[in-house]
């Protein structure tokens, strides 16, 4: 697999997994000082060499929007990226529980493999990509308080490994 079409996608959240609600962050990113809003000093700044080197097609799957590639690609060593484009949440749409972007995503990888990196999946979320994605999907759940981790990243890369090497 080696075009962007081949390659799995991987759609990316930002608060929650890469900006932690936790305590403040071991990394202190300094080009994040003064940009309004403190919370991007918790963003790790090596984050994103870690992300392109799983070798998936990245997407920005979160409400910052177009402001994922203004703001945070940069403070994380990321290009940019396409970005998921949300209609307005619609909470009728899906059974009870299910996230307001699980059919989008779904949709949007059009039966390529993928991951979901977020702070909110659920066990509807799972059913539902199981039930409708015909490829495979790693829906990962990321800890809001500590962010995407070296755990995190490990188990993401031991998914990729069949999925990017099968027949």
């Amino acid at each position: 697999m080696t075009s962007a079409t081949d390659r799995p996608l991987l759609f990316l959240d930002i608060d929650g997994p890469l900006i932690p609600f936790g305590s403040p962050s071991r990394h202190a990113h300094p080009a994040a000082t003064g940009r309004g809003n403190p919370l991007l000093e918790r963003l790790d700044p090596g984050l994103g060499s870690r992300l392109l080197a799983l070798g998936c097609q990245l997407v920005w799957a979160t409400t910052w929007m177009e402001e994922a590639n203004e703001v945070v690609s940069p403070l994380v060593g990321l290009p940019r990226l396409p970005v998921l484009a949300w209609p307005d949440p619609c909470p009728d749409k899906g059974p009870h529980g299910l996230h307001w972007k699980t059919g989008d995503i779904v949709d949007w990888a059009g039966g390529r493999p993928f991951i979901w990196i977020d702070d909110e999946i659920s066990a509807m979320d799972h059913l539902w990509v199981e039930a409708s994605h015909p490829g495979p999907a790693l829906l990962h759940r990321v800890d809001p308080a500590r962010g995407l981790v070296d755990a995190d990243i490990t188990a993401l890369a031991d998914w990729l490994r069949p999925v990017v090497h099968r027949p």
